[in-house]
């Protein structure tokens, strides 16, 4: 009797084992995986960097490791430094960004999408051009689809400032309580002929140096679709908009929407490059609160204190200074002293010479003026005047 009852026992002992055997050979097995994964995400990145240096930009990391065991891959590059060669026309000397940190997240389930956090601040600098520090709270980007072509692409930034170095102090650039820059491979593209489409949107904006226009706080929302691209393939900027230009492409502003304060703008239409790399097109507009262009844009004042034929020739080409003055001078002498209240109270004559431009619209209930936004060899025209000029592409 004791022989037979002592071999359930054994039985029972061996079943016990079981069980922790098992998970055993599950973790072994799992950080086996891991550790193959986390090369492939390694490989990844590896990927992601010699495209971009193709691009003309270089990613390096002063020191650079993989953990994230056992759900997920980082991989932490510290003391990193993007060095963007020939990205703007007239190839100039290479720029440098430099950060404390840029970390890569790909979860287990989902080895192709790398989800990256950069850590602040930021310095850019470059030949002959003084430094520029760049700070945010929160920044983050996605890219999806390697190490194969990129299908979407996406890089948000959350209370961004961009200042401009001057001795001790610093010159504020650029600020933004929220951006948002998304990127994908429309349905449409195929390897040869790839469409993309972008959204931009911007929350408490603001430019300093560009346009007096933008120096205030302003929300933006634009959605626009590129075609024309020949390929896919890593180049820098300037040789791809010399290609788009090449095969006719163009770009479709889908839709735009600014705000500042009561001033409303949306704007649709498509743009594209000439052969001397610069912007031509148009866009049809629809702005309510337009009488608040005036004095943004200096109308007013150069009405009140002389235009000089310097001014004329970049706000409204063909225009004379003697044609101001005479004009003003007869309004004089038929009417004595309209020419004067005209140039005291500018607001009121140019904004009705703006309003007269366009058409009566309707826009978010509220009245609006209709007009093109025309941009020829790269300036921008506001009806006769010349609001803006963007530098060649290439």
């Amino acid at each position: 009797m004791p022989p037979l009852a002592s071999a359930p026992r054994k039985q029972k002992l061996w079943r016990l084992f079981l069980m922790p055997a098992l998970v055993l050979i599950a973790a072994a097995a799992w950080s086996a995986f891991w550790v193959y994964a986390a090369s492939q995400v390694d490989a990844n990145v590896d990927a992601w960097r010699a495209r971009e240096a193709k691009s003309g930009r270089v990613y390096d990391c002063g020191k650079r490791s993989v953990g994230g065991f056992p759900f997920r891959f980082e991989v932490t590059c510290s003391d990193a430094r993007v060095t963007l060669v020939s990205q703007t026309a007239g190839a100039p000397a290479p720029v440098t960004v430099r950060l404390g940190q840029i970390l890569v997240v790909a979860q287990v389930y989902d080895l192709k999408l790398l989800i990256a956090e950069f850590t602040a601040p930021a310095t850019i600098s470059g030949a002959d051009q003084p430094a520029l520090t760049l700070g945010w709270s929160k920044a983050r980007a996605s890219i999806a689809g390697l190490p194969a072509i990129p299908q979407r692409a996406a890089i948000v930034f959350d209370d961004a400032a961009i200042d401009r170095a001057n001795g001790q102090a610093a010159t504020p650039l650029a600020r933004a309580k929220h951006v948002e820059l998304h990127g994908r491979l429309a349905d449409a593209s195929t390897e040869q002929g790839p469409v993309i489409e972008t959204v931009l949107q911007v929350s408490g904006g603001s430019l300093q140096d560009l346009h007096p226009l933008l120096a205030e706080p302003f929300d933006a929302d634009v959605r626009t679709r590129l075609d024309g691209l020949k390929d896919f393939s890593p180049k820098p900027w300037p040789q791809r908009f010399r290609e788009l230009q090449a095969a006719g492409g163009h770009v479709e502003i889908v839709q735009s929407r600014i705000q500042q304060g009561d001033l409303v703008a949306v704007a649709a239409g498509t743009l594209r490059l000439n052969a001397g790399g610069r912007i031509e097109g148009e866009l049809q507009m629809m702005v309510t609160g337009i009488e608040k262009l005036v004095p943004a844009l200096g109308i007013d004042k150069m009405l009140e204190e002389g235009v000089p034929q310097a001014t004329l020739d970049r706000v409204a080409p063909g225009v004379k200074t003697g044609d101001v003055s005479n004009l003003l001078g007869a309004l004089d002498k038929a009417i004595p002293g309209f020419g004067k209240a005209l140039r005291q109270n500018a607001n009121v004559g140019v904004a009705a010479g703006i309003n007269s431009l366009g058409q009566e619209a309707v826009l978010e209930g509220r009245k609006a003026r209709a007009f093109p936004l025309r941009f020829v060899d790269g300036a921008v025209f506001l009806g006769p005047l010349r609001v803006a000029q963007v530098p060649p592409l290439f």
